[in-house]
């Protein structure tokens, strides 16, 4: 049995909170949407977690020096309505460990109540897509129904295929919990190293419509545009929302 040991940085007590999973995937759509979060709205950080079945390397920071993978939880409190956010550098490497992983996450949910879970991702096409479409399911059809107000397409057999990691693992294993949960699908480019961050603004675009984030969308045309523009590395020494766009980029290529 793996050991995953989590580190509580706070004193937690929350409210039925809504719990927002963004890792590592596809374009990195799911991270850049949760890190954006985390950035614009100052969410806390209240939880370290840590494994040995993590990846074996180290990222070279900003400064020069080397630090571990992290996997952190971060809350913050919209308009009274509490949300817990997991982000990270990388996920569990094999198949047992992500399980795992996810049943230590939702032992979580059950102890602070989570009244719903949100999953987030990338759907691989063949081209970058100026406009990505949006896509949601789950494990309840009530639920995904809710998403259909947001424009989001809730049609995806035939679409898409299995959903690899802790994304699609805790939609399918917080049914055995009768915990509601969706996953958000955003279309992206599907090459190792494209930025998902036209996808992740889509995204946002649902999430701040259905539980009103306020997460400002300008900020993020910006960076698009300077993207487009400019090579990443002068962009990312510009913009605030940019400075992991590289380390997002470099997550498909550890060792």
């Amino acid at each position: 049995m793996t050991t995953w040991k989590i580190e509580e940085t706070k004193n937690l007590k929350f409210s039925n909170p809504v719990f927002i999973e963004g890792l590592p995937g596809l374009g990195n759509v799911g991270k850049i949407v949760v890190d954006i979060i985390v950035e614009e709205l100052e969410a806390t950080k209240i939880m370290d977690v840590f494994s040995h079945t993590l990846p074996n390397s180290v990222f070279v920071n900003e400064k020069n020096l080397v630090e571990l993978p992290k996997i952190e939880v971060y809350h913050k409190n919209i308009n009274g309505n509490d949300f817990l956010f997991l982000t990270g550098d990388v996920q569990p490497m094999d198949e047992v460990a992500s399980y795992e992983f996810t049943e230590k996450m939702l032992d979580l949910i059950e102890k602070y109540k989570c009244q719903e879970i949100i999953t987030l991702g990338g759907i691989g096409i063949n081209e970058a897509p100026e406009f990505p479409k949006v896509f949601c399911t789950g494990n309840q059809g009530a639920f995904v129904k809710e998403f259909g107000k947001y424009e989001v397409n809730t049609k995806l057999y035939g679409i898409v295929g299995p959903i690899i990691g802790v994304s699609g693992l805790l939609v399918g294993l917080s049914q055995k919990r009768n915990i509601k949960a969706a996953s958000l699908l955003a279309e992206t480019f599907g090459h190792p190293s494209y930025i998902g961050l036209r996808g992740a603004k889509e995204i946002i675009k649902v999430l701040n419509s259905k539980y009103g984030l306020g997460v400002p969308i300008k900020k993020i045309d910006e960076d698009i545009k300077h993207i487009d523009e400019e090579d990443e590395s002068e962009a990312a020494t510009k913009h605030s929302t940019l400075n992991q766009l590289k380390r997002y980029k470099d997550m498909s290529y550890i060792g």
